[in-house]
């Protein structure tokens, strides 16, 4: 006679609640712990600079040495850990797939220490990778150790994913759409909650480490008119064939690299970050994550059109070639301020063709982040909210939501696959 097995909603099935809300406490202090050092190694990276600028010449090479150091320290961590260099998401989409295995035991401190001193030594990755991939481990081993039932230890591997998307960002609706959208591609009323249970506790948690702000906290913007959606459809359009462009440069760089078999990866980062370093030693802006150039761009911050075109140009070219040093480091970050740049340049090359009462640049800059994101990403709400809750913004909702969706036509026509999958494919395929 076959046994049993208990429907969902009874007896062990509710446990799996518990367990995502508990895990979610463990990924809010260990997401916002990761935050907390990523903020304080930044400033002691200012510091450093400022010290290196009074030396002259010699002090530029300062910045060169401490990220070279940085970079091949954090690959020789990576290298010793399985998926633990790159982004992690696409092993956390993988393991979703049933394509891999989930991995916990040494991944959290190498993802966390490796990160931080990636990062944290200036070069072009961001914090939410690192967060995304411990917080599925996270809910992993909680799963496992909470004795779960095999389909929901799956469904909190993703949804504590999510909410490490949460706390590395402050959004707890946009963790609950990437994991629907971008992480399992389904939307079910049990993940759905398992994701809402874990971002909810992960967030709060963060909170009390990294403060409740948004962001990207900006002052009341009006709401645009409506005639100017065409404008920002226009303006999606274009964000979405740079995110073609930039995905592309990402894999390509990646297949470089691979080329020099007989250079060490951790010789090979080293001179990335030699790289990285020397454009810091330039102008800070150049390198790091991108927060401060975002919220600079975001609050109005002065930059000519050529210096927007230069760093734009610059960082496109410094993402990919960071995330080539095998380190690990994200790619959400740096996209965003991709974006803002895209969008303030975008304003500032049509606002003179646009009549009074039109958006002003930080308009541009909010849509541009998530529109850029999703031709990359290719995930349309998840960008779009992301951006509302990281600036507060919501008046723009409309226009992120006209731009997101041109930015996934537009990449889609372009014959661009979605970064993520290509990034998966290559893992399974070298591993």
């Amino acid at each position: 006679m076959p046994v049993a097995r208990p429907r969902p909603g009874r007896g062990g099935a509710g446990l799996a609640f518990v367990v995502a809300g508990l895990a979610g406490v463990a990924v809010g202090l260990v997401g916002g712990a990761f935050r907390w050092c990523l903020e304080h190694a930044d400033m002691l990276r200012g510091s450093v600079l400022e010290v290196a600028a009074g030396l002259g010449a010699v002090g530029r090479l300062i910045p060169v040495v401490l990220t070279a150091a940085g970079a091949a320290v954090a690959c020789l961590i990576a290298q010793r850990v399985p998926h633990a260099a790159g982004s992690g998401i696409q092993h956390v989409e993988a393991v979703w797939r049933q394509e891999a295995e989930a991995r916990t035991a040494r991944l959290l401190p190498a993802k966390f220490v490796g990160g931080v001193i990636a990062i944290g030594s200036g070069l072009v990755l961001g914090r939410e990778g690192p967060i995304v991939h411990m917080g599925a481990a996270i809910g992993s081993a909680a799963g496992r150790r909470g004795r779960t039932d095999p389909e929901d230890a799956r469904m909190l591997h993703a949804a504590l994913g999510g909410a490490g998307l949460a706390v590395a960002f402050t959004a707890p609706l946009g963790g609950l759409l990437f994991v629907c959208e971008e992480v399992t591609g389904t939307v079910r009323p049990r993940l759905v909650l398992l994701t809402l249970a874990g971002t909810v506790t992960a967030v709060a948690c963060a909170q009390l480490i990294v403060g409740d702000g948004t962001v990207f906290p900006l002052p009341a913007l009006p709401a645009p008119p409506l005639w100017m959606l065409p404008v920002f459809l226009l303006s999606g359009m274009t964000a979405g064939a740079l995110g073609a462009a930039y995905s592309a440069l990402v894999v390509r760089t990646l297949e470089v690299c691979d080329r020099f078999t007989r250079v060490p990866l951790v010789a090979r980062a080293a001179v990335i970050g030699a790289g990285v370093g020397a454009l810091m030693a330039f102008d800070p802006l150049l390198t790091g994550g991108g927060d401060r150039l975002s919220e600079r761009l975001l609050t109005g911050g002065n930059l000519t059109v050529a210096a927007l075109v230069v760093c734009l140009a610059v960082r496109f070219v410094a993402g990919p070639l960071s995330y080539a040093a095998v380190t690990p480091g994200g790619l959400f970050a740096p996209l965003l301020a991709l974006g803002a740049l895209w969008g303030v340049l975008t304003h500032a090359l049509v606002s003179p063709l646009l009549p009074a009462g039109s958006a002003g640049p930080a308009a541009f800059a909010v849509v541009g982040m998530a529109a850029v994101f999703t031709g990359v990403v290719r995930a349309p709400l998840t960008g779009a909210v992301l951006a509302v809750e990281m600036t507060g913004a919501g008046v723009l909702l409309l226009p992120l939501l006209v731009a997101c969706f041109a930015a996934t036509v537009t990449a889609d026509r372009l014959g661009s696959a979605p970064l993520y999958d290509t990034l998966r494919r290559r893992m399974l395929e070298r591993a």
